[in-house]
């Protein structure tokens, strides 16, 4: 079964050689285009000989495109080998094994709990729309005069992952867009080779402009999403530059962006394992949950309202508000002084909520100075060296008292309950034992909720160790 693969994917190469000679695709002498390994039928770039920094890679000419890469993509696979782009549409795979085109059963027990969880239902909710009200007129139109049937709802979440996974952002004036040969370098966090540029703008590409890669709420719209339109313009050059020497033999990585698991899995189908830019958001509706169980609805109401009134607030989605926690278990300044406030004492809490309005400046809310100011007013202890505090780490500690730490743990449970009644400890076993190549999508889940498990027990373990510290000063 592996040497059928293996030959078709040779085979495939061949076509797609020469149809970058067609189309006038320079790819470097010193790069060598190879079949994956794993007998899956995919394809890595490889150097031949010693890349240097500064070195020319590929060179694309002619660069132009549909209004909806979507739409092109379906029309020109229906057209097969009349399509001036048959060569590389066969190279590619139907599908990215993104989660958006997982079964839809599959995705809901393995990213149970993840940050995956409601970006993945509502991407499919979304593109289900987007073809009814888009694709489906178009169809009826009769206007591309192609069968209906490779215009399906299943061929447009198809054609939606290889945009996902494969459509980048070129430069401002060509907007994003699918480019052979440049989309079949893969990713490494921190150890790309090679920039994607455009002789124009000479900018990099490798990810949206405005876009934070490290937070999946963030990267919804980049599955859902249509595909900016390329304008028609003059002929003009890109090309992928050598940014970090390669040695013979070894693969030439490209970098999608610093993104986080999450992100990764979301867009391209695939994990790393001790990914630095991993993070777990926890709700703001889940710490209002956890504040009306210990307390009562209005408790809740009243504190987090006198956080807002504070000039204060999570991040934000598309229907939630929400807070960070880093690879490293360390919680959001926000979220802390959420905590700090609600930990409050009521004769604190009043006399907080009196000032509330003097505490906030006309500018933008200063981290540092709002917290100093909120801890002066609301604390019994005299702190005469506060003023003085100008990092970040030093300034949080004030807020750690031990009620917040006991929150930070509270919430952690309640976070980590979303995964189900398997443990920590039982998905590590799990990822041990399973394939990436047979198993992919349970092995990639899984690299996804220990990666996010993990970091909230690195935050139940900061706010015990924060605690005992606490109370050792105190003795």
């Amino acid at each position: 079964m592996e040497a059928s693969a293996s030959t078709s994917t040779a085979r495939r190469l061949r076509a797609f050689r020469r149809w970058m000679r067609d189309h006038g695709v320079v790819c470097s002498d010193a790069l060598r285009l190879d079949a994956a390994e794993d007998g899956g039928g995919g394809v890595y770039v490889r150097a031949l000989a010693a890349l240097r920094e500064g070195d020319l890679a590929i060179e694309a000419a002619e660069l132009g495109g549909p209004l909806a890469l979507a739409v092109a993509v379906m029309y020109e696979r229906a057209r097969g080998a009349e399509s001036p782009w048959d060569a590389y549409l066969r190279l590619i795979p139907e599908r990215e094994p993104v989660p958006l085109v997982w079964p839809a059963d599959e995705a809901e027990r393995l990213l149970a709990g993840t940050e995956l969880d409601k970006i993945v239902k509502q991407d499919r909710q979304f593109i289900c729309e987007d073809w009814k009200e888009c694709i489906e007129p178009l169809i009826l139109s009769g206007e591309l005069e192609v069968d209906p049937d490779d215009f399906s709802l299943e061929n447009y979440f198809s054609a939606k992952s290889l945009l996902s996974s494969r459509s980048f952002r070129i430069d401002s004036y060509h907007g994003s867009g699918m480019v052979p040969l440049a989309d079949l370098f893969n990713h490494k966090t921190g150890g790309e080779h090679v920039h994607f540029t455009s002789v124009l703008e000479g900018s990099d590409s490798d990810s949206e402009d405005g876009e934070d890669p490290n937070n999946a709420s963030a990267d919804e719209q980049s599955t859902i999403e249509n595909s900016a339109d390329i304008p028609s313009g003059d002929d003009e050059d890109l090309e992928m530059i050598v940014v970090r020497d390669v040695n013979e033999g070894e693969e030439v990585f490209n970098t999608y962006g610093t993104m986080g698991n999450a992100a990764l899995l979301h867009r391209y189908g695939f994990t790393e394992m001790d990914n630095p830019y991993d993070i777990v958001n926890i709700d703001l509706a889940l710490v209002t949950k956890w504040c009306s169980s210990k307390y009562s609805r209005r408790y809740a109401r009243a504190r987090v309202s006198l956080w807002h009134n504070l000039g204060y607030s999570g991040c934000t989605s598309q229907d939630a508000d929400y807070f960070e926690i880093s690879y490293d278990g360390e919680p959001q300044l926000e979220l802390l002084i959420l905590l700090y406030i609600i930990s409050l004492k009521s004769d604190a809490y009043d006399k907080l909520a009196s000032v509330a309005h003097d505490l906030i400046g006309d500018d933008e809310v200063d981290s540092i100075s709002s917290v100093l100011k909120v801890v002066r007013v609301t604390s019994s202890n005299q702190h005469p060296d506060i003023g003085g505090l100008e990092k970040l780490p030093d300034v949080k500690k004030l807020l750690l008292n031990e009620s917040v730490c006991s929150a930070l743990v509270s919430l952690a449970d309640m976070r980590e309950s979303l995964y189900g009644s398997n443990t920590l400890e039982d998905d590590r076993q799990k990822l041990q034992a399973c394939s990436s190549v047979n198993e992919r999508n349970l092995y990639h889940s899984l690299v996804l909720r220990v990666s996010e498990r993990t970091i909230l027990h690195k935050l139940k373990k900061h706010a015990s160790s924060w605690s005992k510290t606490k109370k050792r000063k105190q003795l």
